[in-house]
């Protein structure tokens, strides 16, 4: 089938709007990779520092007579998804020899869970690390060592900042090796009915431990369809995978000969191999709308929304909301995972995954198949699977019809017509929601607002019966500038709650739910934050506001908010403690969520 005429269009607008930064980007790119390997220009000493522990290697290194691979890692055993990176180098090091290359680890990044520090007040430092993580990949980099590189990383902050750092150094070619799912536990419905029974006391902690420990039990990431699973999903639709590797399991064999090849076509792409192919010219413009439609057709998770932009900037590419809505009127939502459905990814890997899902949104012409990827393909390279036969990794054609249209569905009989996620824009600003979860009778909120400053006020008034009739809570002085925008994660269980017993309830708030939110209808990353003299800091308790997801509008009624002076309240104790003093100039230099509330990259403040 032709392409869309509407993805067309979007991809034109976007390549238009990004003419001038993107041209600017390719520039510094050419010049950056024009001069073939970059250690043949260091001096003597320089190199004799980098290679002063690689033993029988020293002589392909100094000679520049092989490859040179760079390992950057968000390894830690704290972390499930993480702890897999442990062995990773080992494995690098091997096929990188073989293919007849050598491999250093470069640097490591940081790695936070944001499942830690939930409701914590370490998750003020959450948003940021995406900025902390590139900044750190750069350093190692900036050896200038390397004539490709691997990328281990996994979760919320993580992927979004290495493509930052990858897209930063372009002139590189660099493949993303994933780690894979934890085998699944507990259901994850069963997990949110316990923690629902604990929030209203009705089940203690013990219990609640036992449920969640039940529920993460292993290696590897989440098993429901949060931002670590929806970074893959994107890796994959993006081209920056191996065809099918995001979701094959941690500490297999098949998971090991991935991670082999994986470096191995790093290796292929250099541009002493003769087929140089650089991330800069798999970034582009359609790698970019792939990705969207990916997250609108997985119902992915919110925060990519704030991910893409700024991985996009990081390219010379300018993405807005408007993209993501637009494309969500067009992509069909195909797949019903946790917290959209009952299944995790590994069932929905299962069912077909993301080479069923790709095939199907490929002869929609829902996707640019005409783009560069690290396989060597174009799109169409990745309706494949990876499998094993004789202990040598192969592909085969992905399952063409679905194995379970409970968690996954063709394009001509879908889940919902539309995509999972929607724009917001009224007198209260711009802000999205994730629609695909929530039932079609609550995609209209019309309600009086109860105003509050911090979540845990919120908890406070649910505990002490508050309320009792429909409601609009708002939460302000979430955003970046304010405290970091935290996730709000911990008010799902009260407002789902609320919800469950039959008042139509919403979350309004300027910071983030999660890539867990479900059924309670939540309008996030309102911009301009309250922080900034947004509307949202002159609500008062009774306001009425209007949530429509169905027109796409966020609108305080019969109200004129200008002659309101904005809230100011005391927001030093978001700046100090848990190390969150060190991050005042981050607070200081974020940009807004429509811009993907940075701190570090060029453009994105304005």
């Amino acid at each position: 089938m032709p392409t869309h005429a509407k993805l067309i269009a979007v991809t034109d607008r976007i390549r238009k709007r990004s003419a001038k930064t993107r041209a600017q980007y390719l520039e510094r790119m050419a010049i950056a990779g024009g001069n073939g390997p970059k250690r043949a220009h260091l001096s003597c000493s320089n190199q004799a520092h980098a290679y002063a522990a690689m033993g029988p290697e020293k002589p392909a290194l100094t000679g520049n007579t092989a490859p040179n691979l760079g390992i950057i890692t968000a390894y830690n055993d704290m972390l499930s998804a993480h702890k897999p990176f442990e062995n990773y180098p080992e494995i690098i090091r091997a096929a990188a020899h073989k293919a007849g290359g050598t491999a250093q680890v470069a640097g490591g990044v940081p790695a936070m869970c944001d499942g830690v520090t939930q409701g914590q007040a370490g998750m003020e430092l959450s948003l940021f690390s995406r900025d902390v993580i590139a900044l750190s990949a750069a350093i190692g980099l900036s050896h200038d060592c390397f004539d490709a590189v691997v990328y281990l990383g996994v979760c919320d902050k993580i992927v979004p900042g290495l493509v930052i750092a990858a897209a930063t150094y372009g002139h590189l070619p660099g493949v993303f090796l994933p780690a894979g799912p934890m085998t699944s536990g507990l259901p994850n419905d069963e997990k949110a009915r316990i923690r629902q029974k604990f929030a209203t006391g009705e089940v203690g902690r013990e219990v609640l431990m036992q449920a969640e420990m039940q529920s993460y039990h292993g290696p590897g990431t989440c098993t429901f369809y949060g931002t670590a699973n929806s970074n893959q999903m994107l890796m994959e639709f993006m081209g920056l995978h191996l065809p099918g590797a995001s979701f094959v399991p941690p500490e297999t064999d098949l998971r090991a000969a991935l991670t082999a090849q994986g470096a191995i076509r790093a290796i292929e792409l250099s541009a002493m191999r003769g087929n140089y192919l650089p991330v800069c010219d798999i970034l582009d413009e359609k790698a970019f709308v792939n990705g969207m439609v990916g997250l609108m057709a997985t119902g992915g998770s919110t925060n990519l929304l704030l991910h893409l932009p700024a991985m996009a900037r990081a390219a010379g590419i300018i993405l807005d909301i408007q993209d993501f809505a637009e494309l969500s009127e067009i992509t069909p939502l195909l797949a019903r995972v946790y917290p959209n459905g009952l299944a995790d990814v590994n069932h929905f890997h299962a069912a077909g995954g993301l080479g069923y899902m790709i095939g199907e949104l490929l002869d929609a012409g829902l996707l640019h198949e005409e783009v560069k990827t690290v396989a060597g393909t174009g799109l169409s390279g990745y309706v494949s699977d990876p499998f094993l036969q004789d202990g040598a990794l192969q592909f085969r054609q992905s399952q063409r019809r679905s194995l379970n249209d409970k968690i996954l569905r063709p394009v001509a009989n879908p889940f919902q017509p539309e995509g999972g996620l929607k724009e917001l824009c009224g007198n209260l600003g711009r802000a999205v929601i994730k629609v695909s979860a929530i039932s079609p009778d609550r995609h209209i909120i019309e309600a009086p607002a109860r105003v509050f400053d911090s979540q845990d006020a919120v908890k406070a008034a649910f505990r002490a019966g508050e309320f009792s009739t429909d409601t609009i809570v708002v939460v302000r002085f979430q955003g970046p500038r304010a405290n970091g925008m935290p996730e709000l994660h911990a008010l799902t269980p009260v407002l789902a709650v609320l919800q469950d017993r039959g008042l139509k309830v919403a979350l309004v708030t300027d910071g983030r739910m999660s890539g867990a939110s479900g059924k309670v209808p939540a309008a996030i990353h309102l911009s301009p934050e309250a922080a900034e003299g947004g509307p949202l800091a002159c609500l008062r308790d009774g306001d009425t506001i209007r949530l429509d997801a169905v027109a796409g509008t966020l609108d305080i009624l019969n109200t004129d908010l200008s002659d309101r002076t904005p809230e100011q309240p005391d927001l030093q104790e978001n700046r100090q403690g848990h190390g969150r003093e060190l991050f005042e100039i981050f607070r200081k230099n974020a940009g807004p969520a429509t811009l993907g509330a940075d701190s570090i990259l060029p453009g994105g403040h304005q």
